[in-house]
């Protein structure tokens, strides 16, 4: 199971947004950072739904060590928190 790299930022007192790295223009958000989390793999659902419809897959996932290396990204892992967000996600009932 693939696991995207997603990036927390508390934009507002009020909610919490998160984007992947590797899937530019796929973001999440919510009031608090539960959720965010909780509407993470429905973002990765919708995008990849979206670049489906284009004919394009989503690219595979870069590490955390990689992205740390990518100096686009560097600064932002170092500001923010990141967290893994698996795809597809698990059935709850597993």
């Amino acid at each position: 199971m693939a696991q995207y790299v997603a990036i927390i930022e508390d934009a507002d007192p009020d909610s919490v947004s998160l984007w992947f790295p590797d899937l530019p223009g796929c973001i999440s958000g919510g009031d608090d950072l539960e959720e965010a989390l909780e509407n993470a793999p429905e973002a990765l659902a919708f995008f990849a739904q979206e670049l489906t419809a284009d004919g394009r897959q989503l690219p595979p996932p870069r590490t955390l060590d990689e992205l740390k290396a990518d100096p686009d990204f560097a600064d932002d892992l170092g500001k923010h928190t990141a967290v893994l967000i698996e795809w597809p996600p698990r059935d709850a009932s597993e």
